[in-house]
């Protein structure tokens, strides 16, 4: 595996930082990427991002993780959903232009907020990639199950694989399913017993914090080689 820094740009003299990385005997021209965005409250070196692209560049995939411009400036609160949807859009044209490491197919997986605006973004018509993947999507502010942000996944037309934690105070797994069910476009549910919205486990989780992330991979990577 080869991973490099790079850096991004916006347009406006602005950048970001992503981590590009390739697995061995790359060949683009057979080789799926996946591009992975962040939560609001973290950044691309979020352990459970980390170890998931990680995870599917051993697998034979090419992974790029990046930060949104408020995390490259040091901010906490997220950038506006203008500014986010240019970072998005800025990273995808990136990869997928790229001389030498441009695939031909592009996965978007996002933690969180990250994962909402790439889906409200191809729901809109301005991410071509070929299928989404969300670790724990954000369907409700806490203690807010009847305000749910689902409106627009009704309208996208490719795959979709959800992974969401039974302790996952930002998504209640009753009213998901209830989502998942009036979908149009092909989809996929992994539920990861004890997990959180980061997927994080109590010590007392009968599955250790590793395996729990394992989990994820293993998902994933069974999901895009369909």
């Amino acid at each position: 595996m080869i991973a490099r820094n790079v850096s991004i740009p916006l347009g406006d003299a602005e950048s970001v930082s992503g981590i590009l990385s390739v697995p061995k005997n790359f060949e683009p021209e057979q080789i799926l990427g996946v591009i992975f965005a962040h939560g609001a409250a973290n950044d691309m070196n979020n352990p459970l991002i980390q170890f998931v692209s990680r995870g599917l560049v051993q697998s034979g995939y090419l992974t790029l993780r990046f930060n949104f411009l408020y995390k490259e400036k040091g901010k906490k609160s997220p950038d506006s959903q203008s500014k986010l949807v240019q970072t998005w859009q800025s990273v995808y044209r990136f990869l997928s232009t790229h001389p030498k490491f441009g695939p031909q197919t592009i996965v978007a997986c996002g933690k969180s907020m990250g994962g909402r605006v790439a889906s409200q973004m191809v729901a809109e018509g301005l991410l071509p990639v070929s299928k989404l993947v969300f670790l724990g999507y954000p369907l409700h502010a806490p203690g807010k199950k009847d305000q749910l942000r689902d409106a627009h996944l009704y309208r996208i037309p490719i795959p979709m694989h959800f992974l969401a934690g039974t302790r996952d105070a930002l998504c209640d797994l009753e009213r998901l399913n209830t989502v998942l069910e009036r979908l149009t476009a092909p989809w996929r549910l992994e539920v990861i017993e004890g997990g959180d919205h980061s997927f994080r486990v109590p010590k007392s989780n009968p599955v250790s914090q590793e395996d729990t992330y394992t989990q994820i991979v293993q998902a994933v990577r069974s999901w895009l080689s369909e």
